[in-house]
């Protein structure tokens, strides 16, 4: 299997406690989810993420095909950090931690993504031709709806 990485940090002009309050609530994933994934929840979600939480949704990551997910919330520490782990969808790993720092005029925002496809060599072929260029997408879109947010502080080098 191999296991691929995604790093991001970013410093946005907003307090623990605001970031916290934004990051932990389930509700808040559409505001950061590029419109073209047609992000949409399945059941009901809690008010504040938790440990043993569990999310459904439907995505269309690719060609316009219907894709299933369920994340568990593993770890929830407020207002430090949270991971998601997918127990059922489109990869074979997928394990997501959302880091939260004080820093001076703010709070720095790290994500860490590790992750795996199925299928061995084709999954490391779509990961060359698609998956790695949507996932920064992904992230791409969700930086900058951050930043248009809340606003950001200088930018961070991963």
């Amino acid at each position: 299997m191999k296991l691929y990485r995604l790093h991001t940090v970013q410093r946005l002009a907003i307090s623990m406690d605001e970031a916290w309050a934004f990051f932990s609530s389930p509700k808040n994933l559409p505001l950061i989810t590029p419109p073209w994934l047609d992000f949409q929840m399945t059941n009901d979600v809690p008010e504040v993420m938790h440990t043993g939480a569990i999310i459904t949704y439907t995505i269309r990551p690719m060609l316009g095909l219907k894709v299933s997910w369920i994340t568990e919330i593993t770890h929830a520490e407020a207002p430090s950090r949270f991971v998601d782990e997918q127990r059922f969808g489109p990869y074979r790993l997928w394990h997501h931690q959302h880091h939260f720092r004080p820093i001076d005029g703010g709070t720095e925002v790290e994500d860490l993504v590790h992750y795996a496809l199925p299928f061995g060599p084709l999954g490391r072929l779509a990961h060359a031709l698609t998956v790695r260029k949507r996932l920064d997408e992904i992230f791409a879109f969700r930086r900058e709806a951050l930043a248009e947010r809340f606003g950001v502080l200088e930018a961070v080098a991963v």
